[in-house]
């Protein structure tokens, strides 16, 4: 793939934790992050369930700092502060010291904020601060603007492949000698437009969430942000950085089938897939672990399962859906999934399916169920988005 790219901080925040540490245990200690909703007013509170971090948004302002009259929205201050948290992790001093960028995703942005005043426009002017946090690209500059970056600032919004696509175009900016350090990732906030959307596709579960379960109902909504530093293997050597884990693979494709389901073979899951594997020079029996998308739609685990099968044929290796933990984060999925990738090489460990009982009827896949020890070089994740927005990206040790 060329210049080896090398994970050199994390950072999270999400409905199983609040840092990289707490998210591991959770995942380690099988505790999900799944309850009713607290902190947004809507008609479906009781009627859904959601990954929601029970942070309110005067608490992220505390942590931040921010004064009584900023326009951050939710979605910006869950983005600052795992971008934060990455950094510290990196051990980055002067944040400007090299070429740096950020590279953000996001897909609600900053729509919490305005639709809960939309009414009140013309009614006052102190709502009216939200306006212009409305677009993606502003939560991305109040993220940049927390960490004093003066790089080059960007934002992707590709629906839930978003933060994958991020880390890609981190990824291809190092490589191609642009930067020498790039922070990527994503960040999104519950919000009443997102779960009114998904209520009105009744994809939505009343229920904890079953990847690859024959009877799934649907996916819980969640809300995450979560960020990696990438450093080009010159910087890496210049600092005597510690490495996390490498960007060693990645592909996007789009198999342009439907608005907001993939195809039944899964020809979009299945090109990312392999466009990945060969950019990170590999065969399907080198990959160790997949984390799959794993929504828990009839749709997605059904066309998400035929491509894996397309792709590892009779060598599956341990797969596992980990949003039975923290529900569907949309952008900010791919984010939150890469730093447990990274933790799945880090300690060597499968992370389970929760609430997985009745294997699907239309081929004999199981997704893994208990924690799991084993030795992992190279983690396979897997994120698709509306409109055939499909990307895989591979992490290696090294």
């Amino acid at each position: 793939m060329g210049k080896k790219v090398a994970i050199t901080g994390m950072g999270i925040i999400s409905s199983i934790g609040n840092t990289v540490e707490e998210n591991f245990n959770a995942l380690v200690n099988g505790k999900a992050g799944i309850s009713t909703i607290e902190n947004l007013e809507t008609l479906h509170a009781n009627a859904i369930k959601v990954g929601e971090i029970k942070l309110t948004n005067y608490q992220l302002e505390q942590i931040l700092g921010l004064m009584p009259d900023n326009n951050f929205s939710r979605t910006a201050m869950l983005g600052a502060i795992a971008a934060k948290q990455a950094v510290e992790n990196a051990g980055i001093k002067n944040i400007n010291a090299y070429p740096t960028g950020l590279i953000s995703a996001t897909s609600v942005a900053g729509m919490d904020m305005t639709e809960r005043y939309y009414y009140d426009y013309f009614k006052g002017e102190a709502c009216r601060k939200y306006i212009s946090s409305h677009d993606a690209g502003d939560v991305t500059h109040k993220i940049a603007q927390q960490l004093g970056l003066q790089g080059l600032v960007t934002t992707v919004s590709t629906a839930c492949s978003s933060a994958a696509n991020s880390i890609m175009l981190g990824a291809r900016l190092i490589q191609s000698g642009q930067l020498d350090r790039v922070i990527v990732g994503g960040t999104d906030a519950l919000a009443k437009f997102t779960i009114n959307g998904f209520k009105t596709l009744m994809i939505l579960s009343d229920t904890d969430n079953t990847p690859f379960d024959n009877n799934r109902k649907g996916l819980n909504l969640g809300e995450a942000a979560a960020f990696l530093v990438l450093e080009s293997d010159e910087l890496v050597q210049k600092e005597n950085k510690k490495v996390l884990a490498y960007v060693s693979g990645f592909g996007n494709a789009n198999d342009a089938f439907h608005q907001t389901a993939s195809s039944e073979n899964g020809e979009g899951a299945f090109l990312a897939m392999q466009k990945a594997l060969r950019t990170a020079d590999l065969e399907p029996k080198d990959i160790d672990y997949i984390n799959a998308h794993g929504t828990a739609t009839p749709n997605n685990d059904l066309s998400e399962g035929r491509a894996m099968l397309r792709i590892f044929e009779d060598n599956m290796p341990e797969f596992s859906s980990t949003k039975a933990f923290t529900g569907h984060t949309l952008a900010a999925a791919a984010a939150i999934e890469a730093v447990y990738s990274v933790l799945a090489l880090q300690h060597n460990l499968v992370f389970p399916t929760l609430n997985f009982k009745t294997p699907m009827e239309e081929f004999d896949l199981l997704p893994q169920t208990i924690l799991k020890e084993k030795s992992i070089q190279h983690v396979l994740s897997n994120s698709f988005g509306f409109g055939g927005n499909c990307s895989t990206v591979i992490f290696s040790k090294n």
